[in-house]
């Protein structure tokens, strides 16, 4: 039984997790924005998903948060999509507005937040490493930006061409595909490289594909792994005198789009950052 004081609730659904750092950093939000609004993580198998959409909206539900492997299969259950979420074809965050969900995606808005307080994408010339759910969310996004160039590399031609063909096709950006063999060779002209792919998250010892020597000063290299923050590439990058960004930015600004979005509130970053350092032990 939920608890009847409790204003509202929004959920997270999706894989089981060892912990859940955006619960902890959305429950200490709410507390300091004075709000009595709880965050659950729920983990729902994909035959159950639909019951869990339908629940979901029955027990008035605010939204809430979708994670793998639910990310694409949750589109055919709600009613409407942001603009951007369409583009991607994936959603990680849901609202209810007038009885209705809307899908919509946080993740590529929140590492843009993040990259644009180092530099914006606009007129850059940007790679992207990775093609899977957050590459696609991050790269429509900065597809948006109007880069000069968007370069997508991945071991698969398959996935990473049909990123290709969504961000030329919907996005009208700009983009290549490089299929990956070996150590990638960051081209002399990159302004952004971006690491989209789970390589070293939990492993602070593995190494992103590329040539360590290609990283330039000045260039900006962003990882999208928030754990842990400091990544073997961002460790090269920073010795080579690149600009670099880790992945606690884009979790935490993803965050603050998902509160503001269910509950009209700003919240404070400072608070979501300081409770995601405290999470993780940082």
């Amino acid at each position: 039984m939920l608890e009847s004081h409790l204003q509202q609730i929004t959920c997270c659904m999706g894989q089981p997790v060892a912990g859940n750092p955006t619960q902890y950093m959305m429950e200490k939000a709410f507390q300091a924005a004075g709000l009595e609004w709880r965050y659950l993580t729920l983990e729902v198998p994909p035959e159950k998903l639909a019951d869990a959409v339908a629940g979901m909206k029955a027990m008035g539900f605010c939204g809430g948060n979708f994670t793998i492997p639910h990310k694409v299969a949750v589109l055919e259950l709600l009613d409407d999509l942001s603009p951007a979420a369409a583009k991607m074809g994936a959603v990680n965050c849901v609202y209810q507005k007038d009885g209705k969900l809307i899908g919509e995606n946080t993740d590529g808005k929140g590492f843009l937040e993040s990259l644009r307080s180092l530099t914006d994408p606009a007129d850059k010339h940007v790679v992207i490493l990775g093609a899977g759910g957050a590459a696609r969310a991050i790269a429509v996004e900065v597809g948006l930006a109007k880069p000069a160039s968007l370069t997508i590399v991945n071991r698969t031609a398959g996935r990473g061409q049909e990123l290709v063909d969504l961000l030329r096709e919907k996005v009208g950006a700009p983009a290549e595909l490089v299929v990956l063999d070996g150590d990638y060779e960051l081209p002399e002209t990159t302004d952004v490289f971006i690491n989209a792919t789970s390589i070293g998250l939990g492993d602070d010892e593995a190494r992103t594909p590329i040539v360590v020597d290609s990283l330039r000063p000045g260039m900006v290299v962003a990882d999208v792994i928030f754990n842990p923050p400091q990544t073997v590439l961002l460790r090269d990058a920073a010795a080579r005198g690149c600009r670099t960004l880790d992945g606690l930015g884009m979790l935490v600004n993803q965050a603050v789009i998902g509160f503001r979005i269910w509950t009209g509130v700003e919240p404070s970053p400072a608070v979501m950052r300081e409770a995601l350092e405290e999470y993780l032990e940082i």
